[in-house]
C-alpha cells in the first residue's frame, strides 16, 4: 500500500486544532502619504481594524493502488492551525472617540476568533474519512496534490463560515462609523446579537 502525506502532522487523533493567542498591533499612518502596507480605508472611515483570520490546515492519507495509475486516497487525519491579527491603523491625530470605534471592531473580530477552533473542527471533522480518486504516473505525487488541495478546501471553508464581515459593516452602520452617540460596547452587543453571535469577553490589547 503506498502512503502518502503532508509534513508536520504528528497528533494521532483524526483532528486536532490549535488556537494561537491573538496579535494586536498598532499603526499610525499620515492620510496624505499611507504606507504601502496598510489596507485601503473604507468609504466613511478615517482609521481601520484591519482583521486577518488566518487557517492552516494539513492533512494526511492513505494511498491505496488499484493498478499502475490509478488510486484512492482515504482522509485519515488533519491538523488546522488558527491564528488571529489585529492592526488599529489611525491616523497621527485620531480622536479617543475614533480609538474607541476601532476597537469596537477588534471587540468583534475576536468574539468571532473565540468560537473558531469549533467551526474548524466541524470543517476537519466532516472530512475524516473522505475518499479522493487520483490517476497518474506518479501516484505518490497526485496523492500529495490531493491532499494538498483537501487542506486549501478546508481553510477556504474556514473563511467562508467565521467571515465577520456582515457584522463589522452592521456595526458600522449602526454607529454611522463611531460619529454618532450609540456607546461603543452597546453597539458591538448589537451588531454580535444581531447576527447571530453572542458577545464575548474581549482580550486586552496592549496597545491601548
Amino acid at each position: 500500500m503506498l502512503r502518502s502525506r503532508l509534513s508536520g502532522q504528528d497528533s494521532e487523533a483524526p483532528v486536532t486544532v490549535e488556537k494561537q493567542p491573538i496579535v494586536f498591533a498598532n499603526r499610525t499612518f499620515d492620510p496624505l502619504n499611507p504606507p504601502p502596507d496598510m489596507p485601503p480605508l473604507s468609504p466613511g472611515d478615517e482609521a481601520e481594524c484591519d482583521s486577518n483570520f488566518i487557517c492552516s490546515a494539513s492533512v494526511r492519507g492513505e494511498t491505496q493502488q488499484r493498478d499502475a495509475t490509478h488510486a484512492v486516497v482515504t482522509i485519515k487525519q488533519i491538523k488546522v492551525t488558527l491564528q488571529l491579527n489585529v492592526t488599529i491603523w489611525a491616523p497621527g491625530n485620531a480622536t479617543p472617540k475614533q480609538l474607541e470605534h476601532e476597537d469596537g471592531h477588534s471587540q468583534i473580530s475576536q468574539s468571532y476568533y473565540q468560537t473558531a477552533d469549533k467551526t474548524a473542527r466541524q470543517i476537519a471533522s466532516e472530512r475524516i474519512g473522505n475518499q479522493i480518486e487520483i490517476t497518474g504516473t506518479d501516484l505518490n505525487a497526485e496523492a500529495n496534490k490531493a491532499l494538498q488541495q483537501a487542506a486549501a478546501d478546508i481553510n477556504a471553508e474556514y473563511n467562508r463560515q467565521l467571515d465577520p464581515g456582515p457584522t463589522q459593516q452592521y456595526y458600522d452602520t449602526m454607529t454611522d462609523h463611531g460619529r454618532n452617540g450609540i456607546i461603543v460596547k452597546d453597539g458591538v452587543a448589537a451588531a454580535l446579537r444581531d447576527n447571530g453571535m453572542t458577545p464575548t469577553q474581549p482580550a486586552a490589547n496592549p496597545g491601548n
